[in-house]
């Protein structure tokens, strides 16, 4: 049997100081991938109260839009049982109350990393939500509900 040879400390290979300290820096204010790629612009830092703010946004009108389909008795997980078509509250203003919480949600914690990737990943987030979720409840309720969905499509926005 052969045995792996230790290696001294004196002869394994090191990286150069200054590129160890940079990917330091860069990985302790950065998600991994921004650590591997670079951010392809820097975001300023003066914006994370923008992006606890979001955080608190997200907080408060999802916790609304929870409850008001938790008393509607509604399905709160996509696929599940729709009873009725809300349209107070949260659901007055967008026919996507939750889906539009997650994404202020994903904004933040961009802001807050903070990752120009991870901010421009947020529009290709989006088009994989309304394909793979949005359209599939569109037509769900269109089947289900009829006139009424069409109604309410028309009074109010999909986003805002």
């Amino acid at each position: 049997m052969v045995r792996p040879r230790s290696v001294k400390s004196s002869e394994a290979p090191r990286a150069p100081e200054r590129g160890l300290r940079e990917y330091g820096e860069i990985s302790a204010s950065c998600p991994r991938s921004a650590a591997l790629l670079g951010d392809p612009f820097p975001i300023p830092r003066a914006l994370r109260p923008v992006g606890w703010a979001l955080v608190a946004a997200f907080t408060l009108w999802n916790g609304w839009t929870l409850a008001l389909m938790a008393r509607g008795q509604t399905a709160l997980l996509p696929g599940g049982a729709t009873r009725a078509i809300l349209d107070r509250g949260p659901f007055g203003v967008s026919r996507n109350p939750l889906y539009l919480g997650l994404i202020a949600l994903d904004v933040a914690l961009a802001l807050l990393a903070p990752s120009a990737w991870a901010l421009a990943a947020v529009p290709v987030g989006v088009l994989a939500l309304t394909w793979g979720a949005i359209l599939p409840e569109e037509r769900y309720l269109r089947a289900k509900f009829g006139a009424e969905y069409e109604d309410y499509t028309r009074r109010v926005r999909r986003w805002l």
